[in-house]
């Protein structure tokens, strides 16, 4: 039987206790079928994030990283163990369940930006928020783009923008519902190096106004080591877990 919104709200609210760690995963495990059979992506992860932390994700391609991301996301199930993210325990929830509570508390910024090309930046970052149901989602979506530098871009269409202005947007619009969680994979891999630098510090700085976690894919290690702390997956185990050196 399909929940409703209410019902789906409750159950999220219910499941919430607000001395939890903002991500939590415990003895995650991920199987795949392959054509060769079943292939171990996540082989008994084990994380916890504090509410307002930053943490950098490193590792190989192949690691498991970006499947990580799609698990705290709610976007990929998993084989076994528990996800809890900012308190909810995603086995409870159903996929409208999962939507909902994506919609609500998670922010996600990809390499390639993800912008819907036949739409405006206002309507780009406009979008999550009418999904929301916020009377005054427009009104939102243009301070956001304000705070993110692009206040004379906002009726400009992707196609139209730089790089470094669409990854903007999509920091825009990620932000644009003050997301308890933001996860962020690899945001500058299609920027130049004094672009990508600009996306990065505007990201440190809206995660930190905002007290939003913020779990960061990098194959930088001077960006990882900016999050404070450093978690290095291989072979689908995390191998390491600490501060930064520099901390």
């Amino acid at each position: 039987m399909t929940q409703s919104p209410a019902v789906l709200k409750h159950q999220v609210a219910a499941d919430r206790t607000p001395a939890e760690a903002a991500i939590v995963l415990e003895q995650v495990h991920l199987t795949l079928d392959g054509p060769a059979g079943p292939v171990n992506i996540l082989r008994g992860v084990d994380l916890n994030v504090a509410q307002g932390s930053a943490v950098g994700l490193v590792g190989p391609s192949g690691s498991g990283k970006t499947t990580m991301l799609m698990i705290m996301a709610g976007l990929e199930r998993i084989s076994s163990g528990t996800v809890r993210i900012a308190g909810a325990d995603y086995a409870k929830l159903n996929e409208d369940g999962l939507a909902l509570f994506r919609r609500d508390n998670v922010g996600i910024v990809f390499q390639s930006f993800h912008l819907i090309p036949t739409m405006s930046a206002l309507e780009n970052v406009a979008v999550p928020l009418e999904f929301a149901g916020v009377k005054d989602a427009f009104a939102r979506a243009e301070a956001q783009l304000k705070a993110v530098g692009l206040g004379h871009r906002i009726e400009h269409y992707p196609g139209q923008l730089s790089g470094g202005e669409q990854q903007r947007v999509a920091l825009a619009r990620a932000f644009a519902v003050q997301p308890r969680i933001l996860l962020a994979d690899e945001p500058t891999g299609n920027l130049d190096g004094a672009t990508g630098q600009q996306i990065i510090d505007l990201l440190f700085e809206l995660h930190e106004h905002h007290n939003t976690t913020l779990v960061l894919i990098t194959h930088d290690p001077s960006l990882a080591e900016k999050c404070g702390r450093v978690v290095r997956i291989a072979d689908g185990l995390v191998v390491s877990n600490g501060p930064a050196s520099g901390r």
